[in-house]
């Protein structure tokens, strides 16, 4: 089973597409569905991983610290790492600094709330440049802009917040429970050695990544996933590249597909969701590699976007 979630703080903009692997060996693809608790989320979804295999999960969120961060922290394994997060000296870890002076190691988001804040109150309060707050994954590249930082908490990606309530209430208390078998992609280990029966294994996604894997980014076209006409377009290539590669889809996503997911606002999210998905399984079918063979700190600490080339040389 592959699920794909485009992860939001607010409740009404996250959006779970799940896709079955059939006795027939296609994959069905069912429409995108609001997460109504994400605490339960694996929990749900474990007797039909019993039934079906492992679970690869993939959320729309940072998973991993940038490498001159925990260098200048004095921390060498990410895994390790965050159930310190929250508790001791890293006991404000999670909740945003509203000023400049609270910025430090151990209380990295800012800012708390938009408003007389600025880039250089994170640099000075980490003693950082805000380009090593990147991690290597996060660079801009020849197919899409960069991606938002970790610890920056303003823009309309939110990444930080998502970060914040996500390695919270659903990352930690999955690792943590004995009940789940849940392992973090790549920090515990390649995925042909994490996927095995009954195993869940989470990965970091970027949709934003997987319109070039997917032919659907154009340079020359201005065309844009907001829209609900542009949407329509996207979704024809999808449902082609569905053809092609003998993909089922339920009823309710071809009509969704038709509909270029509605005009409303939600349209978007619930879009980005499938996007992430088809990325996801474009890996799983061996058309575009994981993104394994990796630099010597990104797979203990920074982690990876799954399905995300390596560069070409170290930046």
């Amino acid at each position: 089973m592959i699920i794909h979630a485009d992860w939001s703080i607010n409740p009404r903009k996250r959006w779970m597409v799940v896709a079955n692997k059939q006795p027939n060996h296609r994959w069905l693809i069912e429409q995108p569905r609001v997460v109504d608790d994400p605490t339960s989320l694996f929990k749900n979804l474990t007797p039909k991983i019993l039934q079906s295999g492992c679970l690869l999960a993939g959320f729309d969120f940072p998973i991993g610290l940038p490498y001159k961060f925990a260098l200048k922290a004095g921390l060498t394994d990410f895994l390790s790492t965050l159930p310190l997060f929250g508790n001791r000296e890293w006991s404000q870890f999670y909740t945003p600094a509203e000023i400049p002076s609270q910025i430090s190691l151990y209380r990295p988001f800012y800012p708390a709330r938009p408003g007389g804040t600025k880039r250089q109150h994170l640099e000075h309060g980490l003693d950082l440049q805000f380009k090593h707050l990147f991690r290597l994954c996060e660079i801009a590249h020849e197919n899409r802009r960069a991606a938002c930082p970790l610890f920056w908490t303003l823009g309309g990606q939110q990444v930080g917040n998502a970060a914040i309530n996500r390695w919270k209430s659903l990352i930690s208390p999955a690792l943590n429970d004995p009940q789940l078998h849940v392992s973090i992609w790549p920090f515990a280990g390649s995925l042909e050695d994490l996927c095995k029966p009954g195993e869940i294994i989470v990965v970091e996604t970027y949709p934003a990544e997987y319109y070039g894997h997917l032919g659907l980014f154009s340079s020359v076209e201005r065309k844009s996933k907001r829209r609900q006409i542009d949407r329509k377009y996207y979704s024809e290539r999808l449902i082609a590249w569905s053809d092609e590669r003998q993909l089922e889809l339920d009823k309710a996503l071809i009509a969704s597909f038709k509909d270029g997911f509605g005009y409303s606002p939600d349209g978007e999210d619930r879009f980005d969701a499938l996007v992430g998905l088809y990325g996801m399984i474009n890996v799983v079918l061996g058309n575009h590699p994981t993104g394994e063979s990796f630099p010597p700190h990104n797979d203990k600490i920074e982690g990876w976007i799954f399905g995300q080339e390596q560069p070409k040389e170290d930046t």
